[in-house]
């Protein structure tokens, strides 16, 4: 029998409160904005994907975290770091309350996937969740810290079946609250896409960015590298806010703010804290009539390679140290966004963005009508050789069920089928037979299946997709 994690049933009500749109956090700041000439921020991304334990056969095995996997076999590859990544999953919680003891004023957003929130607890890993707890509950302590929502279960979201962004949002909320409680969920505005992926094709980031809306986000993460002014050329700042515009075939807009991640992905950047540097290099600019701070942001892996493990812990606390509430200083996402309001800066007033690439695609809009983004990406790919887009697997206004089995992988055909069943009759979480589909339909798209075309991992994969088919079929 499956230990259900909390991942349903509070639908309805978790999405009322993540919709309130209260401030969360400058009202409880200590930092004094006028006086800030650039602000830095950093975040920790933190992920175990669920696995399936040793067994002769994988159809008895149980459904494990890896990081459990790594502890039981400590002389597999780097398995025996595993005490050190679960020493990484509560340090902040030390580092924070050692800072703030000592005067300082520390800042960090983190995000952790759902499949990782399960594992610590299938692991009874209680006191890395009670450390947690005291900087992401106690009111002495969660002005410094912000969390980020994200996908459940790692999924990216180009790979994802369009009905199921919305799932593990959900399911991600709920699963925090269950946690941390509601006044922490409240104060979730920002969200981090697994892999800072961002899809390009206009129907599938038309659906994520009306998704993240409806559960309450109020801005997204995003890497430089994946965004477009709207006429195809580079962004010129990065150091500002900018407004994702999302618009699909039949011509509906959506937009949602955007901080941006500048370089790379090199858990250097952050284990050397050089958005600091950086930043220390950044005037105040002008900008919309108002003078603000430039943002630097960076995120990394928190527990992943030997510059987090160890060059990290150092850096982070001395840096901390040698800084204070004017000057150049550290903030989270959505307490820098606050103080921007704060100024007279709307959302409105930000430069407006796409995905890369889209400017291409637009090129071969004629009109507006049901599919027609693939019609002008089909074109467009005629003219501009090598143009490749990662598409969402499959869209909301085509029936992928019948006729349509032999070209299904297993990940989409087990979506399918979920959304066949339980769509209709809509699904109660008082339901075993949904809850538990609904487990291995989130399980599935666990980006970590994806990276290999063979080998164990897809094994996982068929054999969590073929569990869950036969939970819709019985």
């Amino acid at each position: 029998m499956v230990n259900f994690p909390k991942i349903t049933g509070d639908e309805k009500k978790i999405q009322e409160i993540s919709l309130l749109g209260e401030e969360a956090y400058a009202s409880i700041s200590n930092i004094n904005i006028d006086k800030v000439i650039s602000v830095f921020g950093i975040a920790l991304h933190m992920h175990q994907p669920t696995i399936l334990s040793d067994s002769p056969d994988l159809k008895n095995a149980d459904l494990i975290n890896n990081l459990q996997y790594m502890f039981d076999h400590p002389d597999i590859g780097d398995n025996h770091n595993a005490s050190v990544f679960l020493w990484c999953y509560s340090r902040m919680s030390d580092f924070i309350r050692e800072l703030v003891s000592g005067g300082k004023n520390p800042r960090v957003m983190l995000d952790y996937s759902g499949n990782l929130f399960w594992g610590l607890e299938q692991m009874k890993a209680g006191k890395v969740l009670d450390d947690l707890k005291l900087i992401t509950c106690d009111s002495k302590y969660y002005r410094y810290v912000e969390w980020l929502g994200t996908m459940w279960s790692h999924s990216v979201v180009s790979s994802t079946p369009i009905p199921d962004i919305k799932l593990h949002i959900l399911a991600w909320q709920q699963h925090f609250a269950s946690i941390f409680g509601v006044e922490a969920l409240k104060r979730v505005k920002g969200f981090s896409p697994p892999e800072m992926h961002l899809p390009i094709h206009p129907d599938t980031c038309y659906e994520y960015v009306k998704t993240l809306k409806e559960c309450g986000y109020q801005w997204v993460m995003v890497q430089e590298h994946t965004i477009e002014n709207l006429d195809g050329t580079g962004i010129s700042n990065p150091y500002i806010p900018h407004k994702l515009i999302a618009k699909n075939s039949l011509g509906d807009v959506e937009e949602i703010i955007v901080l941006i991640k500048t370089q790379g992905s090199d858990t250097k950047l952050v284990a050397q804290m050089q958005p600091y540097y950086e930043a220390k290099s950044k005037p105040r600019e002008d900008f919309c009539g108002k003078s603000i701070p430039p943002f630097v942001l960076q995120i990394s892996d928190g527990e992943n390679g030997g510059v987090m493990m160890n060059e990290f812990p150092p850096k982070y606390k001395s840096v901390y140290s040698e800084i204070s509430t004017e000057g150049v200083v550290g903030m989270n996402g959505t307490e820098y966004l606050e103080y921007i309001r704060k100024i007279g800066i709307e959302p409105k007033d930000f430069i407006p963005v796409q995905p890369i690439c889209q400017n291409k695609i637009w090129e071969f809009f004629d009109e507006f009508y049901p599919r027609a983004a693939d019609k002008a990406i089909e074109a467009a790919k005629d003219k501009y050789q090598g143009l490749n887009l990662d598409k969402a697997s499959w869209t909301s206004d085509k029936n992928w069920v019948h006729g349509y089995q032999d070209v299904l992988d297993p990940i989409n055909e087990l979506s399918a089928e979920f959304h066949e069943r339980f769509d209709k009759k809509g699904g109660d979480a008082k339901d075993s037979d949904y809850r538990e589909a609904l487990l291995y339909l989130l399980l599935s798209q666990t980006s970590c299946y994806r990276y290999w075309g063979s080998g164990i991992w897809t094994d996982y994969a068929k054999e969590i997709c073929r569990r869950g088919e036969e939970i819709i079929k019985r």
